[in-house]
């Protein structure tokens, strides 16, 4: 059992994924839950894809490609924000909207460019070619997204559960929502490096649902959430090396079997909760339940 877990670890290629796995889960794994909290699902796929043109313009000019990915994110979302700010065109019509300009758009410049071979990797992810130098940046971005999310926790919470209330006590919701769309890019471009464009929501989204489906206390349900989220990138890495498969697809497989497995449990205790609910609310025998009219 031993040398089943030290074995992948004699390569340095493997012990950097399986950091940079763990970063990138904890970094997910925490925007997830206000994500999922706030019923923004459709948004996490929708900025995973809207980045495709910085990537490409990035690519074709030589310059740093996850710089072009930020750059096209964070347009994205803050597009997202001043399309639905005065409420007159609904959020899910403003993501597919974004969503699907900007990838048609990415798909032209690709095509335009003869770029589908090279940028392959970016739509599937590359783990583990993740070189030391963008380690550091997705070191820093998994420090920086818990930190904010701390510092902006009471606002997150009170404009997620109640807008209405926290606008009424004086709190900018909109200008919170914006912060909020601005980490999940940084969280997205930091997802794409490990399991790339089309795997990312699937990364930010499982874990938190798991945790939700266990409680809904945010601060437990964002630990359980990192906790579902780093044993994924850790067991889905060390199944892609013993099964020679797409480590991003195992990392993102792991999240949904335990997504699964949550949601077993949930139903079981639900139907024994359901079991116990008559029985508690049974009239006693020989009295009515019903009362006599004097």
């Amino acid at each position: 059992m031993l040398d089943i877990i030290l074995e992948p670890l004699r390569f340095g290629f493997m012990r950097t994924s399986l950091l940079a796995a763990v970063l990138v889960s904890v970094a997910c794994a925490t925007i997830g839950v206000y994500v999922v909290y706030r019923r923004m699902a459709f948004i996490g796929d929708a900025l995973a894809h809207t980045v495709l043109p910085g990537l490409v313009v990035a690519y074709l000019y030589g310059v740093n490609m996850y710089g072009g990915a930020l750059v096209a994110g964070i347009a994205s979302s803050l597009a997202i924000g001043r399309i639905t700010q005065n409420r007159s065109v609904s959020e899910d019509t403003a993501i597919g909207i974004v969503f699907s300009g900007m990838f048609a758009f990415g798909i032209f410049l690709m095509s335009r460019s003869g770029s589908f071979r090279e940028l392959a990797h970016m739509l599937f992810g590359n783990i583990l070619g993740i070189p030391s130098s963008l380690l550091v940046w997705i070191a820093l971005i998994a420090f920086a997204i818990p930190v904010v999310l701390f510092l902006l926790h009471k606002e997150l919470e009170l404009t997620s559960y109640d807008p209405n209330h926290a606008e009424v006590i004086g709190l900018r919701v909109d200008t919170v929502r914006y912060i909020l769309l601005v980490v999940l890019a940084f969280t997205v471009v930091t997802a794409i490096t490990a399991v790339g464009v089309v795997l990312t929501a699937a990364l930010i989204i499982p874990p938190p649902a798991a945790a939700s489906l266990l409680t809904r206390r945010l601060v437990p349900m964002m630990v359980l959430s990192t906790a579902f989220a780093v044993f994924s990138g850790i067991a889905g890495l060390y199944a892609s090396y013993y099964f020679n498969a797409a480590s991003g697809a195992a990392i993102v497989l792991t999240c949904t079997v335990i997504f699964g497995v949550c949601a077993l449990i949930e139903a079981v205790h639900r139907k024994r909760t359901l079991r116990a609910a008559p029985a508690a609310v049974e009239p006693r025998p020989g009295r009515s339940p019903v009362k006599r009219a004097s």
